[in-house]
């Protein structure tokens, strides 16, 4: 198949590699206003089978839908859009077509066999769910602005996550955060340090914690305690952890999340280009972003947030 990829920065560059070499991509088409590509041709992306969006957030909806009206199946990195009322617009407009949205954690080892683990009742009756994730270093000043916040632009990955290996939506949310590094993130109405509690619909608790600032690597984890075990997802030997214990020391902590879940992105742009029903709809973005406005809200008015609220 021909596919056209939209977006040459570091993911999708990334695409890019994995798109030339996938034995079912005949020829790559490449789009970008300042970046080329050794991997495809540049041409015009919507010519193709199947399109591939990696591109600015505040360009993804208006993509996805162009995709959807010339009948073209999309794949685009989340999120759909930088609002709840954008994001429900394109829900109603692409409603029939096949489009997947890049939430990779659903493709990692880890997080497939705890939810199996979950789901065949290896760890009892699931009462508590942690989970982190930490960037090694800041994004670029400028970026901060566009982002959404930490828990659209971060968070929203372990929202995501926490639905689908749980099985279980978010009922309420009740975020903080602090701001301990550089003035930017303050300047424009965000923080660079994070943390939620979160109350599932049939009791469960999780816990939700961030950093801008993890010096020691790229540490991406969670945690699923139930009454028969405790199953955990990131130990391995790469996780920016050290132990008092005389625990073995991190061998290369992860630098970064194209690092961390290079076997992911792989697998899930594999999972597009072979077809069948989309594993991680608009309709799943949806939810997660419900979730993320949440906590983003409780955040701003520090009070508990129902899902429910933002949802109307």
């Amino acid at each position: 198949m021909r596919v056209g990829l939209m977006g040459l920065g570091r993911i999708g560059a990334f695409h890019a590699a994995t798109l030339a070499a996938h034995p079912l991509v005949e020829e790559l088409i490449v789009a970008d206003p300042v970046r080329t590509s050794p991997y495809g041709r540049p041409g015009d992306p919507f010519e193709a089978d199947a399109v591939v969006i990696a591109t600015p957030t505040s360009t993804h909806a208006e993509l996805i839908v162009k995709a959807c009206r010339r009948g073209v199946p999309v794949f685009c990195e989340k999120p759909v859009a930088g609002t709840v009322p954008d994001t429900v617009k394109v829900l109603e407009e692409c409603a029939g077509h096949r489009v997947q949205i890049g939430f990779q954690r659903r493709f990692d080892p880890g997080y497939v066999a705890a939810a199996a683990a979950l789901r065949a009742g290896e760890l009892g009756e699931l009462h508590r769910v942690h989970l982190v994730t930490a960037d090694p270093a800041p994004p670029p000043a400028d970026y901060i602005p566009l982002s959404g916040g930490i828990f659209r632009d971060c968070h929203i990955h372990d929202f995501d996550i926490l639905r689908w290996v749980t099985g279980r939506e978010v009922v309420s949310v009740y975020a903080t955060g602090a701001n301990r590094g550089a003035a930017f993130f303050a300047e424009a109405g965000d923080v660079d340090t994070s943390a939620a509690l979160l109350t599932l619909d049939d009791g469960t608790l999780a816990t939700v914690q961030g950093s801008r600032y993890n010096g020691g690597g790229y540490d991406v984890r969670m945690e699923l305690a139930g009454t028969e075990r405790t199953q955990a997802v990131g130990l391995g030997p790469r996780a920016p952890l050290h132990s008092t214990e005389g625990l073995p020391e991190p061998d290369r902590p992860w630098p970064d999340f194209v690092a961390r879940f290079e076997e992911a992105y792989r697998a899930e742009i594999d999972h597009f280009l072979r077809g069948g029903p989309s594993p991680c709809t608009i309709e799943d973005a949806l939810e997660a972003l419900y979730v993320a406005e949440a906590a983003d809200l409780s955040l701003r008015e520090r009070r508990p947030v129902e899902v429910a609220e933002v949802r109307g």
